[in-house]
């Protein structure tokens, strides 16, 4: 059944038999009345009326109708209209319908029955003026001219209009079909404040709100929006509600022990339109959440307890209780806590609990210890002497380490430096108990002390005494022979730079000859000739042998050369001598020559 252009159409289609009966009507049914549609089929006669009107057709062919599934009522969902083009069928209807019945069976209320309805309002219809909506049979002049379009503007939202075209020239006229167009609906205006807000929890509310009046159009939804007090003008959460004939709603997503302002947002296809004004509520207090655990600045024997409120409260907190090893220690509203007797470096399992009215929530449980101390003794280490160059380092565990042991450290220092100073030859977290120092000064005496260290310090024990063994001596000196007269050598010589152990003597060679054996640092060797060339080397010796320094070479000082200087003169020519001479028997030292001549010399005039 199809109403167009003026024209009730019945399309009945049984087996393959075809039927059509159209009903012209006109404008007669636009008076904003109500108006009764029949269509009937008794035997082969098949019929349609409206109110005084009908029309009929006959069809012998045509067979009974079994209606074995849904009757759909304004259109076809669209997933189906593939199965029914020979219907031709248009868009959906656009009015209202009421008291709709079968031949069997009641009036059918369209509001209870319908599995689905897309866009339709089931309450009944909209108030409408016919005076608007319909003028009767006359129709109003929109537009005269040559144009092919025409743009009408101050319609009615939501009202069904008739267009048609009429073309015409000096031989007469032509009109096209009635074209049914229907506006749009409008925003809908004066939307009221919700009515009742109750609170369910804290996190949700039940909002109950008045029908709008005064739409005109369909409502597709209502929206509700909650908004913090004195925050963003952005809702917090909202929710859209489908189910128009419903005028109540949860929102949910809100946060427990908070003011909102509620308002009502009712949409039609043309937009949505919200409340003007608010309704304020605030949410009901709930458990805490995100309870922080307690942290605690550790001591030797006591714990400094401190804890921060939850990071969401959901309300107003009543009180706190901490659990130490299961027992409650602390009821209260503070936040710190001293937990004294404690032992030295020993944990202890802690829990929070924060309440509110609604409920208590525990934090996790966490796990402190009390603050570590230094060992409280450390033996003196075990020192074994391998060689002259090595000590071997061993050492126990502390008895009472007081704490989690972090490091050994090994101190040694020397007579060479008066045990005055003392360097670190061991720093490690590897808690080995044993180390060999290497590289150390043979004949040297060492003290050893050991350090263990915990988190809380370090203590350090008594020193160990120990001796490499002698060696030979190394890095012997050469000596610094100085002559301060032609006769003699002032002879010094300092300590070998590793004496590697007790000095006993030593010995300085000249020329190959061992002239002093002693512990003397110095020698005086005299009897000498002048400018005499001598070669000094020192020796030095230890209880396991003796080593020597490098040779160095020294002359005497210079005396008077001694003897006679014999000439001889050779004449070469009328002008020149030639002279010749010896050296002295003892030059005692560099010679230098001066010729000395006495007589006339030649002059050119």
């Amino acid at each position: 059944i199809e109403l167009k252009s003026g024209i009730l159409n019945l399309f009945l289609k049984t087996g393959i038999v075809f039927t059509q009966v159209d009903l012209w009507l006109g404008l007669s049914y636009c008076d904003g009345k109500w108006n009764k549609v029949t269509v009937n089929k008794e035997g082969s006669v098949v019929s349609a009326s409206m109110n005084e009107l009908r029309e009929q057709t006959l069809e012998p062919r045509v067979q009974q109708l079994k209606v074995n599934s849904p009757v759909y009522v304004g259109g076809i969902p669209p997933e189906i209209q593939n199965f029914y083009k020979e219907l031709g069928l248009e868009q959906g209807f656009g009015g209202c319908m009421k008291d709709v019945k079968f031949t069997r069976g009641a009036v059918v209320n369209l509001a209870s029955v319908s599995s689905s309805a897309v866009r339709v309002n089931l309450d009944g219809c909209l108030s409408t003026d016919s005076a608007v909506n319909c003028r009767g049979n006359d129709s109003i002049l929109v537009y005269r001219g040559k144009e092919q379009s025409v743009y009408e503007s101050g319609l009615q939202p939501f009202t069904e209009y008739l267009y048609r075209v009429v073309a015409s020239n000096e031989g007469g006229s032509v009109s096209s079909v009635w074209t049914s167009v229907r506006t749009r609906e409008s925003v809908p205006q004066n939307v009221p404040t919700p009515s009742r807000v109750h609170s369910i929890n804290g996190y949700s509310i039940e909002v109950t709100w008045d029908k709008p009046t005064g739409v005109i159009g369909v409502i597709e939804k209502y929206i509700l929006k909650a908004y913090e007090e004195d925050g963003p003008n952005v809702p917090i959460t909202s929710a859209e509600l489908a189910d128009t004939s419903m005028l109540t709603g949860i929102l949910t997503g809100l946060h427990p022990f908070t003011n909102y302002a509620v308002t009502l947002t009712a949409c039609t296809l043309a937009g949505c339109n919200e409340s003007l004004h608010a309704l304020n509520i605030s949410t009901l207090q709930e458990a805490p959440e995100d309870v922080q655990s307690p942290t605690a600045i550790s001591f030797p024997t006591f714990l400094l307890m401190s804890w921060s409120p939850p990071k969401t409260p959901n309300g107003i907190i009543t009180q706190y209780t901490l659990y130490m090893n299961g027992v409650p220690i602390y009821f209260g509203n503070g936040t710190k806590y001293v937990v004294k007797d404690l032992a030295v470096f020993t944990p202890h399992q802690f829990l929070l609990t924060a309440c509110t009215l609604a409920g208590c929530t525990n934090s996790s449980q966490v796990t402190l210890f009390t603050a570590q101390l230094p060992p409280s003794h450390v033996d003196a280490p075990v020192l074994t002497v391998l060689d002259s160059r090595t000590i071997y380092v061993q050492w126990k565990e502390p008895v009472e380490v007081n704490g989690i042991l972090d490091r050994y450290i090994i101190y040694i220092a020397n007579n060479e430096q008066n045990f005055t100073k003392w360097n670190v030859i061991y720093n490690s977290t590897e808690l080995f108990l044993d180390f060999t120092i290497q590289q150390l000064f043979p004949g040297t005496e060492y003290l050893i002390k050991l350090a263990a260290c915990t988190g809380g310090g370090c203590s350090i024990s008594e020193a160990s005494r120990a001796m490499t063994d002698e060696s030979t001596p190394e890095g012997v000196p050469a000596p610094k022979a100085r002559s301060y007269s032609s006769a003699s050598f002032n002879i010094s010589w300092t300590k070998p730079e590793y004496p590697n152990g007790i000095i006993t003597s030593y010995g300085l060679y000249m020329d190959g000859l061992l002239m002093q054996n002693s512990s003397q640092l110095s020698c005086y060797a005299y009897g000498l000739a002048p400018w005499s060339l001598h070669s000094f080397r020192v020796q030095a010796c230890t209880a396991k042998g003796c080593a020597l320094g490098p040779l160095v070479e020294a002359r005497t000082m210079e005396a008077s050369p001694e003897g006679t200087v014999d000439i001889f003169a050779t004449v070469d020519g009328s002008k020149e001598i030639k002279l010749k001479w010896l050296t002295p028997n003892k030059p005692n030292g560099k010679l230098t020559y001066t010729v000395l001549v006495t007589g006339l010399f030649y002059a050119d005039q």
